[in-house]
């Protein structure tokens, strides 16, 4: 089977089901494993991706309210792969090439043998819903069996470990201007990992906020996770939140409770990798019983940092 994943979760799952050998394509933000980026990329963004996130947002609204899709996909290139399935997502505009964009691209550049399967995860169970159904496409489901139950076990033993502890209020940003909170798995992420999320539901997209209500709300820890963004980029653009009048006065800013979280490779992602991004989060809210050895990759706590680029 020749396989083209056209989204960075859905080609994790591809891996993690042991069917990387079958994959001949991805799309332009598949990196991980990294082995996958020597594969063609089949889509790349209309819109400039450098800049700030309004800067983004701007862009992206743009094409969005001319009724266009965000990604284009390379039919060319498609077409030379010769894919039995192409595996994309309709949940989010913003996040892969659109179904009908790639139902175009099979129709014009392959026969109708072609499979196009997508996937649009919400939550945790929408996640195993979609492994489940990769597997049944490729052939894999008792790797998917294995799979699935694994998650399941490592999020119980999180979730278990903090079943006795004080549960913290917890702000997710998921994008800084305009201000988002973080919806869909987030929400559920940070229930197991221990605390209280704030102002978005499980299951919901991730709604804007505004920075009165951020103030009211006074959350005890502030995590943030642009969308698509490393540690590196949203450390370039934290001013955006340091700046607002009153940042200072914030209960999780007083406390040294601010972080910095790896949206890019880890919360943004609806794959096998959200059992790291529940470890990251429990580590975060209680680390005396999570954070060993200095803890995981993918996030930093902002006032340490600063603290370190100060004496440098």
């Amino acid at each position: 089977m020749r396989i083209v994943s056209l989204l960075p979760s859905t080609t994790e799952i591809v891996v993690a089901l042991g069917m990387q050998d079958h994959l001949v394509g991805r799309s332009h933000e598949c990196d991980y494993p990294e082995q996958v980026t020597s594969l063609p990329a089949c889509t790349q963004p209309k819109f400039e991706p450098d800049g700030s996130s309004y800067e983004i947002d701007q862009r992206v609204k743009a094409l969005l309210q001319e009724g266009l899709s965000v990604y284009r996909v390379n039919q060319e290139q498609l077409a030379a792969l010769e894919p039995d399935l192409i595996i994309t997502q309709d949940h989010c505009k913003v996040c892969a090439a659109s179904v009908d964009e790639v139902k175009e691209a099979v129709h014009n550049q392959l026969g109708n043998h072609v499979e196009v399967l997508s996937v649009s995860p919400t939550d945790l169970s929408g996640v195993v819903s979609s492994i489940r159904t990769i597997a049944e496409a490729i052939g894999a489901e008792e790797a998917a069996q294995k799979l699935t139950d694994q998650m399941k076990t490592e999020l119980q033993q999180i979730q278990e470990a903090v079943i006795e502890l004080r549960r913290p209020n917890v702000l997710a940003i998921e994008w800084m201007k305009p201000l988002m909170s973080a919806g869909n798995w987030m929400p559920q992420l940070i229930q197991l990992a221990g605390g209280k999320p704030l102002a978005a539901e499980t299951g919901e997209h991730s709604p804007q906020i505004n920075w009165d209500d951020i103030r009211r709300r006074n959350p005890d820890i502030i995590t943030i996770m642009p969308c698509g963004y490393t540690l590196d980029q949203t450390l370039a653009e934290i001013p955006m939140l340091t700046d607002r009048p009153g940042w200072d006065r914030l209960r999780a800013v007083q406390n040294k409770q601010i972080y910095l979280l790896d949206g890019h490779q880890y919360f943004n992602r609806p794959g096998p990798r959200l059992v790291d991004s529940t470890r990251i989060l429990a580590e975060v809210l209680h680390p005396s019983i999570f954070r060993k050895n200095g803890g995981s990759q993918g996030w930093l706590n902002l006032w340490r940092h600063q603290f370190h680029q100060q004496i440098k």
